[in-house]
């Protein structure tokens, strides 16, 4: 049952419904206060447009809340899709069958690591959410292996992006190439995404198969990149010429067109019409853009305990209060040049501080402790608030899209899920 405290966050949000459009605001939670207190509408200008002053005035004019216990938050979320959940994760751990001993236990490595299943999540949720708009009783066999497919996309791409960037550990375990070499790990993600490949074609409807193969082409793409050595990621790395909408593309590439397509998937195999399955793809679209925004300004904010590695500079934990590990050092995508949307702003403020950050960024950290400096720069400058700022405007346009579909269970979890991914930063 849902606790008080997210019954009295939904009532606030569906208290919102009846205020006049021209009135309502959304806005930056200060720190310690839930994301869920904060009234969301369908669109609101981009931070761009506001000056931070602005924004932390409307931010000091809202009620405080108690943050939710993100533990608690996700038990909830998953509460209406439990056994759905369970039972796709007994599928994936048989994917391999009984094939090579290693390939078995690499997959059982794999498909136990600890992940939330977050995506595979959303696709239960917009699956059970239309099948009710639609009469369904029960979701369908394509439902669920949709889910598997979704997952098996996403870990796949993990796997790959371990061997690339070298990673020992991922959410607290072992990875695959520490623990059995690059090449088993390469056969292991290819594996996946050969096996996802062939679930996909036997879903036997085109429109899902056109959807997700090009979220394949995709990952596949930015794989090749990599490898090429100086195609599309490399040449951009310490780019200060990047723009957000760059910044944006780039995001929906890597985390929200998986999203995007599943759920917009999910719909279609609960017989949904156009408009509907539209808004179920815009929903994984913001949603997933939210949750790039989010895991990029934890780049700049995570804690030594929480990352268990050394921390970069101490100034900054005062700033820092998340829910969960991402497992990579503070400020790495900055020091490896990949420029995100705290740098982006931070640039786009001017100034002394953001000439200051130009120059460093331009010698790609040559000097002793920049990166410290290029760190503390971002969050003086403003970066991480309007960054903030950001993830909440792509968090309201999510939500907004959750118009079309019924009230009940899924529907809640739906959009909690959305304040499950603010969570992080707040």
């Amino acid at each position: 049952m849902m606790n008080m405290s997210l019954n009295a966050n939904l009532q606030m949000r569906n208290a919102c419904k009846s205020v006049p459009s021209k009135m309502r605001t959304s806005s930056l939670p200060q720190r310690g206060r839930s994301p869920t207190s904060v009234c969301r509408v369908a669109y609101v200008s981009p931070p761009s447009t506001k000056t931070l002053s602005q924004t932390l005035d409307l931010a000091d004019a809202l009620p405080e809340i108690a943050k939710i216990d993100p533990k608690l938050l996700l038990q909830t979320i998953v509460e209406p899709v439990k056994d759905d959940v369970e039972t796709m994760n007994s599928n994936l751990r048989n994917v391999v069958g009984n094939r090579h001993p290693m390939l078995v236990a690499a997959a059982e490595q794999i498909f136990s690591a600890g992940g939330k299943k977050l995506r595979p999540m959303v696709v239960f949720l917009v699956a059970r959410a239309t099948a009710q708009l639609y009469g369904l009783s029960d979701l369908t066999a394509e439902h669920r292996r949709l889910s598997e497919i979704t997952e098996m996309i996403h870990t796949a791409s993990l796997v790959h992006d371990d061997v690339l960037d070298e990673c020992d550990t991922r959410r607290g375990a072992a990875t695959i190439n520490s623990m059995y070499g690059t090449k088993v790990a390469v056969l292991a993600g290819d594996y996946l995404f050969a096996q996802s490949s062939w679930f996909l074609a036997n879903l036997d409807n085109l429109e899902v198969i056109k959807l997700i193969s090009q979220v394949i082409k995709l990952i596949s793409q930015v794989i090749a990149d990599f490898a090429n050595g100086e195609i599309s990621q490399a040449s951009s790395l310490f780019d200060t010429d990047i723009t957000l909408k760059d910044y944006k593309d780039k995001s929906f590439y890597k985390t929200a067109s998986l999203i995007a397509a599943s759920s917009r998937s999910a719909a279609v195999f609960s017989g949904a019409s156009e408009d509907v399955k539209l808004a179920m793809y815009n929903y994984g679209k913001h949603l997933g853009l939210a949750f790039q925004v989010v895991d990029d300004i934890l780049d700049f904010t995570q804690t030594a305990e929480q990352l268990g590695k050394p921390q970069v500079v101490d100034y900054i934990l005062e700033f820092t209060q998340i829910a969960e590990q991402v497992g990579k050092p503070q400020g790495q995508d900055l020091a490896s040049g990949n420029l995100t949307a705290p740098v982006i702003f931070a640039l786009q403020q001017g100034g002394p501080a953001s000439e200051e950050l130009l120059a460093i960024i331009n010698s790609e950290f040559l000097e002793e402790d920049s990166l410290a400096r290029a760190l503390h720069l971002v969050n003086t400058t403003g970066g991480l608030e309007t960054s903030r700022a950001l993830a909440r405007e792509e968090a309201d346009i999510a939500l907004s899209c959750l118009n079309c579909i019924p009230e009940g269970s899924a529907k809640k979890s739906l959009q909690l899920m959305v304040d499950y991914v603010l969570d992080r930063i707040y």
